[in-house]
């Protein structure tokens, strides 16, 4: 039987269904998707891709250091974006948040996400 431990932060938003906002297993962390929430007023933050990004790696950072890891453990992302056409603004904003090297990633447009969000991102970490 595989052991299944979830992560919860109060530094990230709260799960908004029925799921947890990582789930530890063994060596991996496997963090849910991360929209730009405020994790105190759970409200997106700001309109554009610059604000709703940055906000997405902060709630991200956080699920990771309470899972005891870092950004800098992520070994797989998957972006979700609703314009393909901003995929150069989010690869220089990762850019500020990563070191090579990089984790393997996906990049790929999407009709929607939830509550209106035009950027979503979930990533595996290895501790």
């Amino acid at each position: 039987m595989s052991n299944k431990d979830p992560v919860q932060t109060a530094d990230a938003p709260a799960a908004i269904g029925p799921y947890s906002q990582a789930i530890k297993s063994g060596s991996l962390v496997f963090l849910s998707g991360q929209i730009p929430l405020d994790p105190v007023t759970m409200e997106l933050v700001g309109p554009g891709i610059e604000e709703q990004t940055q906000q997405v790696f902060k709630n991200l950072s956080a699920v990771a250091a309470a899972a005891g890891g870092s950004l800098n453990d992520i070994v797989k992302l998957t972006i979700f974006l609703s314009d393909l056409n901003e995929f150069a603004t989010v690869n220089s904003i990762m850019a500020e948040h990563f070191f090579e090297p990089y984790p393997a990633r996906a990049t790929i447009e999407v009709s929607a996400l939830p509550k209106g969000a035009i950027v979503e991102i979930e990533a595996t970490m290895s501790l």
